[in-house]
């Protein structure tokens, strides 16, 4: 049976899927690859770039780099009013209304020619681009009331950072962050530093976080007793942040030497599972409780880039109907996923976690086998095109016959043989859409590797 806690709302599944929950601490780590560390050109050409949230309350932000190759990637006034994915067509108008902007010497004004074939300009989310917008006008149609009509068509993110550098992490603002409950009995809370809000049961929620608080009822086997109903409560709290790393080639070359994408946080989760599931025929049964969404514009540079994250958390039952469990568990930890790349060694899938877990206190009733998982399948792209996809299920097993009472600090009353178990599973991929920063383009996925973790959590027997 499975029902418990929540898992991380996106970014906290896949923590708890990189590790496990342990009493022990447990780090996971694919060959955990942290972004390549370069050593400087020394060529006095390149910049360093700041990584920052993009402002709040500003027009949606935008950058041009020019395709006459005359100079850096700048911040620019020209904003995208509209766009048509399946034409590639855009219309680029000029600064809102205003007082007439005087141009610097030497230099045309946006309105007289805002863009040109070659240049590159990168947007925030904007009309027709919800996912933000980073292209390349290949053609100057002509003017519209709304502005310039232009033909465009994809590009990478190398031709608006070129040769310079940036790293750096950015908390994602929970208010951005969308929730769609897929059942009832789905709350979610967040708390930012412009404005507390407060869990159920009045909870106080740190600074950057955000939580979600799950009670439902899962499917209970047809012939257990009312007071066997089935079901999963507790919350996943969280603090994730995006974090971006890119180091161009000197003088410009096709594609950096290095980058990374991912994701990273804090994270904690209370849940416990009662009652006796329905027996699992086929594979496990799989109930999808919330679907998050956010797309938040981290400012690098000059320049908006759009990071798109998804997270679909659940639930999953695997039983034989006949066991009946009352199990509570809290786990805290930190977690990073995502892909690192390295000039001659190309992308490295990074999944790592620290968890640990206080101990356990379980009730097993009669014979039988159950497990159960709160995961989250979670992806984690740039301007809408998928980079990484992660499906974390962090789980608790059970087999027993007859009846046992204990909990992992050592006090037992057991009758019969049982066992709980802890672990996870994990498994993903890294996707050819993250030649988006220029690199080159892999043929395939890159799997992050299947991976499964199991400890035993309390057991006990009467010697029969």
């Amino acid at each position: 049976m499975l029902a418990r806690r929540l898992l991380l709302p996106g970014l906290t599944a896949l923590a708890l899927a990189a590790t496990g929950c342990s009493s022990t601490p447990h780090t996971r780590a694919a060959e955990p690859a942290a972004p390549a560390t370069l050593a400087p050109t020394g060529d006095g050409t390149s910049q360093q770039l700041d990584v920052a949230a993009a402002p709040q309350g500003s027009p949606t932000p935008s950058a041009v780099s020019r395709g006459d190759g005359k100079g850096k990637t700048e911040k620019s006034s020209l904003k995208v009013a509209s766009y048509d994915k399946e034409s590639g067509r855009a219309v680029i108008s000029t600064a809102p209304e205003g007082p007439t902007r005087t141009p610097s010497p030497g230099r045309s004004p946006e309105a007289a020619k805002p863009v040109a074939a070659g240049d590159v300009i990168a947007s925030a989310p904007a009309p027709g681009a919800p996912n933000g917008l980073l292209a390349k006008v290949t053609e100057v149609v002509g003017k519209t009331d709304r502005g310039t009509e232009v033909k465009t068509a994809a590009t990478t993110l190398n031709s608006v950072l070129g040769d310079d550098k940036a790293d750096g992490k950015v908390p994602v603002d929970p208010a951005s962050v969308t929730v769609e409950p897929l059942m009832k009995g789905v709350t979610f809370s967040w708390a930012k530093s412009q404005g507390l809000k407060f869990g159920p049961q009045g909870a106080k929620l740190p600074l950057g976080n955000l939580r979600l608080d799950v009670d439902a009822s899962v499917d209970t086997a047809p012939d257990a007793p009312a007071s066997a109903g089935a079901s999963v409560t507790g919350f996943v709290q969280l603090a994730p942040q995006v974090e971006f790393s890119y180091d161009g080639t000197p003088g410009g070359g096709a594609g950096p030497r290095g980058a990374y994408l991912g994701m990273s946080g804090d994270w904690s989760s209370q849940w416990k599972l009662q009652g006796r599931a329905a027996a699992s025929t086929g594979a496990p049964k799989r109930i999808p409780f919330a679907k998050l969404h956010s797309s938040p514009v981290i400012q690098v540079g000059p320049v908006p880039v759009v990071v798109n994250l998804d997270l679909t958390c659940y639930v999953q039952v695997e039983a034989d109907g006949r066991v009946t469990l009352d199990v509570q568990q809290d786990v805290k930890g930190d977690f990073k996923v995502g892909g690192s790349y390295a000039f001659g060694k190309g992308w490295t899938p990074v999944s790592t976690s620290n968890v640990q877990s206080t101990p356990v206190q379980a009730t097993v009733t009669a014979a039988g086998r159950v497990k159960g998982a709160l995961g989250a399948e979670a992806s984690v792209g740039l301007y809408g095109a998928v980079g990484v996809t992660a499906d974390f299920a962090p789980y608790l097993r059970g087999e027993a016959d007859v009846k046992a009472t204990a909990s992992s600090d050592g006090k037992t009353s057991l009758a019969g043989a049982w066992a709980l178990y802890g672990g996870f599973d994990l498994s993903g991929n890294l996707h050819l859409q993250l030649s988006l920063f220029g690199t080159p383009v892999f043929e395939r996925k890159l799997p992050l590797g299947t991976l499964n973790r199991e400890w035993a959590l309390v057991s006990g027997s009467t010697g029969r």
